[in-house]
């Protein structure tokens, strides 16, 4: 019986390996629909490398927003660029959750593509000046305003986490044992 729970506990985790790696070598979905979005503030930008030259035109790329269901409902833009990269851009696109879709001018489909543009904070500029004080140290964030990775945050966790439980065994420990003068 223990042996075979072993051989469960093994093939379990070879099984996990294998489907991790699997999901390793896909690769991110852009790379299969044959464009690549990207945004900058309040604009959007699409570039490809599918689309042929017909007739003096590369194609053309529609931004749909969430309530647009097909090409021509977008904002369309012409595809400009070179028989090595093609391009399009949108400007002053508000936040909120788009799909980019390109067509080249023989009529094929370059790709489609999900994009999120966020809202652009402009920062305020103050001209009035702020005295300093004359002693002591300013009171601020401190070190709080550094941004940690992940395994720093998820390390500072378990170290709290081990010392919160230590501390509970300990004072459970204590607490079972008869109090003696």
């Amino acid at each position: 019986m223990r042996n075979s729970s072993l051989f469960l506990r093994s093939g379990l985790t070879v099984a996990a390996a294998s489907a991790l790696s699997f999901l390793v070598a896909a690769g991110p979905a852009e790379a299969q629909s044959g464009i690549s979005v990207s945004t900058t503030g309040s604009t959007v930008s699409v570039t490809t490398r599918d689309c042929t030259n017909v007739n003096g035109s590369w194609g053309t790329a529609s931004l749909l927003n969430s309530r647009q269901a097909n090409f021509s409902q977008g904002r369309q833009v012409s595809l400009s660029g070179t028989s090595a990269l093609q391009s399009a851009a949108w400007s002053n696109v508000s936040a909120g959750t788009y799909t980019v879709i390109v067509i080249c001018s023989d009529g094929t489909t370059a790709g489609t593509q999900s994009v999120i543009v966020s809202p652009s904070v402009r920062p305020t500029i103050s001209a009035t000046a702020t005295a300093s004080p004359s002693r002591g140290v300013m009171g601020g964030v401190g070190g709080g305003s550094q941004d940690y990775g992940t395994l720093t945050l998820v390390g500072g966790g378990l170290l709290v986490g081990t010392g919160v439980a230590g501390a509970a065994w300990y004072l459970r420990r204590k607490s079972s044992k008869p109090f003696r003068l």
